[in-house]
């Protein structure tokens, strides 16, 4: 695709979504980070769920240590890996406490220091919670670069360096959401729903899919 498209394509999906953001609930740095820890091969569906419980009864570290990994399996046993979650959740809540005064840190090296917080929910952190134009690849993510021919890469980390390398700076910061909004709900896994997809005329994806029959 060329940069002409990706101009197109981006001016697109920002005219449709002025101000997109994530659609798991938060209302703190700390909160956001527990939600994108437990949305780990889970719908934000689920963990929205989830956190309307536990959230109004333990949203800060120390809150959060003092329900203890059977607390916290209580609210999030509805969420897939929820024993996993747990044991990462409290960990990463001491870690948290000993190392940067309960505090979120926002540099990428000491989030991905943190149990259960790989490459990616660190990048979503550093996005949403702190506005730096870092791009976060997840599975949908990774479909629409290599489906639409944005920024194709044969993995997840090769996705992420064309979207910054190609990426136009304006839109930086509001990509990640775009792209996982659209890979959700028009350009799905099993069958991406092409006639309503407003990028469409600027996508490179040959077998266009039709309309479904009435």
């Amino acid at each position: 695709m060329n940069a002409n498209k990706r101009l197109a394509l981006f001016e697109t999906l920002q005219s449709l979504n002025p101000h997109p953001t994530t659609e798991l609930e938060y209302t703190s740095p700390f909160e956001l980070l527990i939600a994108v820890m437990l949305s780990a091969q889970a719908t934000d569906v689920s963990v929205n769920k989830a956190t309307r419980r536990m959230f109004p009864v333990a949203n800060t570290p120390q809150q959060i240590l003092a329900l203890g990994e059977a607390g916290v399996i209580e609210y999030i046993k509805t969420i897939g890996l929820f024993r996993v979650k747990a044991k990462n959740v409290i960990a990463t809540c001491r870690i948290l406490l000993e190392r940067y005064g309960g505090e979120v840190p926002d540099q990428r090296e000491a989030l991905e220091s943190l149990p259960g917080v790989g490459r990616k929910t660190a990048n979503v952190i550093l996005n949403t919670a702190f506005g730096q134009p870092v791009i976060a690849v997840d599975t949908h993510i990774f479909r629409v670069a290599n489906r639409t021919g944005l920024a194709p890469g044969k993995d997840v980390r090769a996705v992420e360096a064309a979207l910054e390398k190609f990426t136009p700076e304006a839109f930086k910061h509001d990509a990640h959401h775009w792209l996982i909004l659209h890979g959700r709900y028009v350009c799905k896994a099993r069958k991406p729903e092409c006639w309503h997809c407003a990028i469409e005329p600027l996508c490179e994806f040959k077998p266009k899919t039709p309309p479904p029959a009435h």
